[in-house]
Order: structure tokens, then sequence, then C-alpha cells
């Protein structure tokens, strides 16, 4: 099932000679050598950094012409094909219309409950007649394969693994903490609370990012209001304690992979936020865990995927649940996501959350401590995707 052959990635510069075995150079200025996977030279750390200096990211490779992919990207057998099943996988994601939900009251509470019943039994929901034309998503999608595609020299100069960048251009924000890497890039930029000077954006994509996330706040803040009704609670509620005040765009690019089946996209997860709003092409791969069994979540025309995050599920003692998922990686592609992730994050922040008071009782006690968003991110990203903040803020 699996090709032992394995790579070692190695810096090149234009006067040093190479074996003849070793593949063509790539114009960012890597080799891949043969590896057996008994080899000792093999150092993970080592490979890491050799990989994230080239700044070209997973596209460099597929730029070099790769046919097997670096041993870096190779995922755990156990957690690729834990929960694989054959191809009952395919349930149905609620698809909730939000066409006239503030003029039509009928149309308002059927929102509602729906929102209610996927957000407590299935953490997913798809969104139509949200708001934002085709086209505009067309366009985002289209800015960010131009940002990915243009010269390499050009993309590597926003590559960086400082998150006070007005814009986060890196390959695996945790590539240096989690165990496995994955096969994407991202582009990242904060919209909320405090936007950079937009002049500090590249040109090539900076009115897409702009205009995407005005608009997608506008969902966000939306969304909260439904949330709030569904949980039996002012439409304000939500909002006000400050649900929408971050906002941050992801950007993933998932280049084609010439082994799918030895690597993911992204790594099975759940996000560290209050919800998630996310736009993804037509390729598909995303998939979400429901017990024991990997679920696609398949494109609709038009729609945006939304799902609940950990902050939600903490804040509501458990009453929405942030459910686990993962994408594929793929032959096809690129693959492109825009996801819009609503929190503070690490911005430095004193307020503190905790289970809604107004949903607690003597038969619901609170099942958290109190935390501040940053600690909470701080938790999460300390090993990497895949690390649960909740766990470790049960009372």
């Amino acid at each position: 099932m699996f090709n032992t052959e394995l790579y070692v990635i190695h810096s090149y510069t234009s006067n040093e000679s190479f074996p003849q075995e070793r593949m063509a150079v790539s114009p960012s200025g890597f080799v891949l050598t043969p590896l057996s996977k008994a080899d000792a030279n093999y150092h993970r750390p080592t490979e890491l950094k050799v990989f994230d200096d080239t700044k070209a990211g997973v596209k460099g490779l597929v730029d070099a012409g790769i046919t097997e992919i670096p041993r870096i990207f190779y995922q755990p057998v156990e957690d690729y094909y834990c929960y694989k099943l054959p191809d009952e996988t395919h349930h149905q994601i609620p698809v909730i219309d939000l066409d006239n939900v503030h003029g039509n009251p009928l149309k308002r509470k059927d929102a509602i409950n729906r929102v209610r019943e996927a957000s407590e039994k299935l953490g997913f929901f798809q969104l139509i007649n949200h708001g934002i034309p085709v086209n505009v998503l067309e366009e985002m999608k289209d800015a960010v394969r131009r940002f990915n595609e243009q010269d390499t020299e050009v993309r590597k100069q926003y590559y960086t693994r400082n998150n006070t960048k007005p814009l986060i251009y890196n390959s695996n924000f945790d590539l240096y903490s989690a165990s496995t890497t994955n096969w994407r890039d991202t582009v990242g930029y904060i919209s909320a609370p405090n936007p950079p000077d937009p002049q500090a954006l590249p040109e090539i994509i900076r009115d897409n990012l702009l205009d995407y996330s005005i608009r997608v706040m506008e969902i966000g803040k939306l969304l909260f209001e439904l949330m709030s009704e569904a949980l039996g609670l002012n439409p304000n509620y939500l909002n006000e304690i400050g649900c929408s005040d971050g906002l941050a765009i992801g950007c993933h690019y998932y280049p084609p992979c010439p082994q799918p089946d030895l690597t993911l996209g992204t790594s099975e997860h759940s996000d560290n936020v209050f919800i998630t709003v996310l736009f993804q092409d037509n390729i598909g791969g995303l998939q979400i865990r429901d017990q024991k069994k990997w679920v696609d979540v398949p494109p609709v025309a038009g729609a945006l995927v939304v799902n609940i995050g950990e902050l939600m599920q903490l804040i509501t003692n458990d009453r929405f649940i942030s459910v686990a998922h993962r994408v594929l990686a793929k032959k096809e592609g690129p693959r492109i996501s825009v996801a819009s992730f609503f929190s503070t994050m690490a911005f430095p922040s004193t307020k503190t959350y905790g289970p809604i008071k107004e949903l607690l009782s003597e038969e619901n006690p609170a099942k958290y401590r109190e935390t501040t968003i940053r600690e909470f991110d701080r938790l999460y990203r300390a090993n990497g995707l895949g690390t649960s903040s909740l766990p470790r803020l049960k009372i």
C-alpha cells in the first residue's frame, strides 16, 4: 500500500554540485534525495528548517516537479486511516436559507430552529442566500490563486512566522510544534479588532481581503444573533459579549499532491474560535468526524460552511458542539478555501469567558472554568493543530 521511498530536502545554491540521482533543482532552491526509512541521517527538525527556509511552501515542492512527497509530510498510518470506512460516509449536512430572515418572522424562526438543531447535533451546517454574491466569492478565490501562483521570488517576500505582520504567508502555522506537516500553504490577515494599514497588504489580494472581510463580518454578526435566539437569549447577547470582536481570514492553498494517501491537507482538529465561516471551492476534501465515521462536506455552489468552535462550546456549556474535521490531500488542485475565524485569538485582553450564566442551573452546572481568549489560544497552539483546549479547562 505504501511506497517506502522517502526523501530528505536539501538546500542548494547554483554553484553547488549534486549527485546525478537527485531530482532536478527547483526555482525555489532545493532538491530531494532518496532516503530509506532506516536511514539514520533523517532528522525531522533539520528537514523542517530547510523546508521553511526555502520560503516557497508546498507550492515550491510542486514547482520542483516532485513525484514523491518528502518524509516530513507523512501522516502516521493510524491518523489517516483511523475511522476510515467505505463510502458510506455521505450524510446530509444541513443547508440553512438566510433569505429575508430580517424581514420575515416565519423565515427567521425557521432559520433559528435549524441553526439550533445543527449546532447541538452536528456542529456544522451550510448557508445559502447569505448575502455575498457568487462573483465576490469567485473573485476572492481567484485572488488567493493569483497570490500563490505569482513569481516565487515575489511571493517569498511575504513569507513570515511573525504573527504581528499585516499579512502572514507561510506553510503550516505549527510547522515546528506539530508532529506531522500538512500539504497546505496559507495567507492570513487579521481584520479585527485592529486591522493593519490597507497599504501594507500586497496589491494582488488587497481589495479582495478588505471587501470580503467586511461582508463576512456582517454574516457573522447575523449568525450570532440567530445563535443567541437559539439559546433563548436576547438576539444581541453574543455580539454584546464580544463574539464578533475579532476576525481573522485564513486563505488556504492546497496544491495537487502526487501521493495524497500518505498525507493530509489539514490534520484532524477542531477550531479554537467562536465560529468559523468557510468558503470552499468545488474540489471537495473537507470531512467532519461523526462518531467513528468521516463524513464528507460536499461543496454546494455559492454556499458557505459554518462550524461551531471550541470557544462557543465552552460558553454554551457543551450545548453547541465543536466537531473534529480535516481536509484530504488530493491529486486534483489546487484546492482553495477561505476560512473566516471569529475570535480575537492572541490579541491582548483581560476579558474572561466561561459558561453563560443564563444557561446554567442546578441540573446543568458549569463544566469549564473561565479563561481569556488569549490563554485559550495559547493552550490550543502549544502542541500544534489538533490540540483541544477544552479538556484543560474542565472543572
